[in-house]
């Protein structure tokens, strides 16, 4: 699909939250939060979310718009890479967003711990990538995705509100994605870092 319509209504956003955060003039301060209800207008349009919700989840920031960060952690046994299982049945590598008090490291550690129940140490980062440029369906706001090589201490499973549970699964048997969180050439990513060992280079778009 299309999705250059998107992009306007980000540039609008991202133009808009900048005039209102570096802008002196109060005429123009009206001005941009016009732009601004423009863009979430156009994302409601599109997408028939509806206008207060796009307005929440796309203009609910001030000062310089910036990506979010999201960790993905990768962990092997027997050469089976660890998918947790979602609470709508799909599967993914655990992670989520990064905590403001927490590293990409302790975020990725905490995430693995609270989604697994394992414990483990966050060896080293296989890419950083733009979610956009991966992941459907896209954002009206920016991601950047760490993926992290992880080694497993101990632990078990706890039952938790995310997740039902974890296994670990072959890369030619893969079971249902959340594709908008990995997908399947992600996961064939960080099993060809893995077994790349310590010749693996940092992929970053």
């Amino acid at each position: 699909m299309n999705q250059k319509w998107l992009e306007w209504a980000i540039e609008l956003q991202s133009l808009a939250q900048a005039g209102l955060t570096y802008g002196k003039d109060v005429y123009d301060h009206e001005r941009y939060e016009r732009i601004r209800q423009i863009s979430a207008e156009m994302i409601a349009y599109k997408t028939e979310i509806p206008l207060e919700k796009a307005k929440d989840l796309f203009c609910n920031e001030t000062g310089y718009q910036t990506p979010k960060l999201d960790t993905r952690a990768a962990i092997f046994k027997d050469n089976k890479i660890l998918l947790v299982q979602e609470s709508n049945g799909t599967w993914s590598l655990p992670g989520g967003w990064v905590d403001v008090n927490l590293s990409v490291k302790e975020n990725t550690i905490k995430e693995v711990k609270e989604e697994s129940g394992l414990d483990v140490v966050a060896d080293k980062i296989i890419a950083i990538q733009d979610r956009n440029k991966h992941n459907f369906p896209v954002y009206a706001y920016g991601v950047c995705k760490i993926f992290v090589l992880c080694s497993v201490l101990g632990g078990e499973f706890v039952e938790n509100i995310e997740t039902l549970g974890f296994d670990y699964f072959d890369e030619s048997e893969l079971p249902n994605l959340a594709n908008e969180k990995n997908t399947k050439e992600q996961i064939a990513m960080c099993f060809e870092a893995y077994q790349s060992g310590k010749n693996w280079e940092t992929v970053f778009d």
